[in-house]
């Protein structure tokens, strides 16, 4: 059943100040004022009777009221929460006014005898019908508790409800949020804007003439589907009835409008009862153009945030660039160095190289000069004197025997220091090369006799270094 408002309520426009709050003990004189608002607001959104779980709730999470509400919604939906988790530092909100915009629309009082008459007579009927269903919801609580406290699928309960109502009344109505009122909250705080928020009461009997004739006209559709999020759910649904009791209604149609205020998703007007379209639309203006400050406000700081981020990042790439740069210098600087230092290695391994070949060769030289057989005397018949022009142009004069091989000739023109690494003995007359070397047709070099040398010869040092 729905609740109805107090008989004595009159239509009226008011900032109420939420002042009820149970006194949790004396832990509450501890509280600043700052915390004692956050404490009645919290309440005001989770719906918690018991003070000391509300702030025993906001002290886990730094007093951060946003955070809070949010663990608190997600945790009765059974899912994550979509939200970012709590920072480690909190967010300081710095402001002491949370007074909320309230609208209500009481049922008309009776008029002439004939209504107060029947007022009169049905008054102890209805309230001994209301006093015996509130004992019996109260004794039934304990026997089976309220299978709408729990929370399974709020996704389908939004989308059941949107079914519903399009099969009741019709298409032409403001475009429903499809998705849980948490993720309402999240994109209307990313997007930076309203959300109105309504609560459907089944058994109410208001609710259809206002589904039909004010949720539905064209100019209430065209104003909120240009302006805000529009979430709507069935209290008779679990996740409806998790709301109703964050938002505590006092009477249906209900609605809520929530905007991101000093940093927080807050409530900053309600609206209960029965209203016209045109006065539905007018008192949405006056919220809107009431709050308009502060959703500037906070356009203007997340402006300034991403231009700062902006700049921070161009900051951060000119740095990197920079960085890459310096790098990429100094790499180039450290392979122009491990190349001079190769080159240079190179270098002296090639000088120890060519110095051990030198080495090398004058110690060859000397061997051969050492397995020289001796010069024979001028006057042995079997003597040859050959006389050497060197590529320098110097002349080397000295006696063979003809019984010896062009070998030694070799060998005494490699023992010179004059004569070149590389060389061949050419004679001009005729002219020829002198196979002085063992080679795999002629293992054994010829003697000077099988080499038609005369008793005189001039023979002539071809250098073959460069060859």
């Amino acid at each position: 059943m729905h609740r109805n408002p107090k008989p004595d309520a009159q239509k009226h426009f008011a900032w109420n100040a939420r002042s009820k709050m149970a006194a949790p003990g004396n832990e509450e004189e501890e509280l600043t004022q700052e915390q004692t608002e956050k404490l009645l607001q919290f309440q005001d959104l989770t719906g918690i009777d018991s003070m000391d779980q509300c702030r025993r709730t906001l002290e886990q999470h730094h007093w951060n009221i946003e955070a809070a509400v949010q663990d608190r919604l997600n945790e009765q939906e059974g899912v994550p929460s979509v939200f970012n988790p709590p920072s480690s530092r909190p967010l300081q909100v710095h402001t002491a006014d949370h007074r909320v915009y309230s609208y209500v629309v009481s049922r008309p009082q009776p008029r002439g005898l004939l209504g107060w008459s029947y007022y009169l007579i049905m008054l102890p009927f209805r309230f001994t019908y209301y006093t015996l269903l509130d004992i019996f919801r109260f004794a039934i609580r304990f026997i089976r508790p309220d299978p709408r406290s729990r929370v399974t699928d709020p996704v389908g309960d939004v989308v059941s409800f949107i079914q519903n109502f399009e099969e009741q009344y019709g298409r032409i109505h403001p475009v429903f949020y499809q998705g849980t009122y948490s993720q309402a909250l999240n994109d209307a705080k990313r997007e930076l804007r309203y959300l109105l928020v309504y609560l459907h009461g089944d058994d109410h009997q208001d609710t259809d003439e206002f589904c039909r004739n004010t949720m539905c006209n064209p100019e209430v559709v065209n104003f909120i589907n240009t302006r805000m999020l529009f979430w709507a759910c069935s209290t008779s649904k679990p996740e409806g009835y998790r709301v109703s009791q964050a938002l505590r209604e006092n009477t249906y149609p209900f609605l809520a409008m929530i905007m991101l205020k000093e940093q927080r998703m807050t409530v900053v007007g309600r609206l209960e009862g029965l209203l016209r379209a045109e006065d539905f639309v007018n008192q949405l203006t006056f919220i809107m153009d009431a709050n308009a400050t502060y959703l500037v406000s906070e356009r203007l700081d997340r402006e300034e945030r991403n231009q700062t981020q902006v700049l921070r990042q161009q900051q951060d790439e000119a740095y990197l660039a920079s960085l890459r740069a310096d790098q990429e210098k100094e790499r180039k600087r450290k392979e122009a160095q491990e190349k001079r230092r190769r080159e240079e290695e190179d270098v002296r391994q090639q000088l120890l190289a060519e110095e051990r070949r030198q080495q090398s060769l004058q110690e060859e030289k000397e061997r051969k000069s050492e397995c020289l057989p001796p010069e024979p005397f001028p006057d042995n018949p079997d003597s040859v004197k050959i006389v050497f022009k060197l590529p320098n142009d110097t002349r080397v004069e000295r006696r063979f025997l003809f019984t010896q091989s062009l070998t030694v000739i070799y060998d005494f023109l490699f023992s010179l220091k004059e004569t070149p690494e590389k060389f061949q003995i050419v004679a001009n007359f005729p002219r020829r090369v002198l196979p002085c070397l063992p080679t795999e047709r002629e293992p054994n070099p010829p003697t000077l006799q099988q080499a038609g040398l005369s008793r005189c010869e001039v023979l002539f040092v071809q250098d073959l270094t460069d060859d």
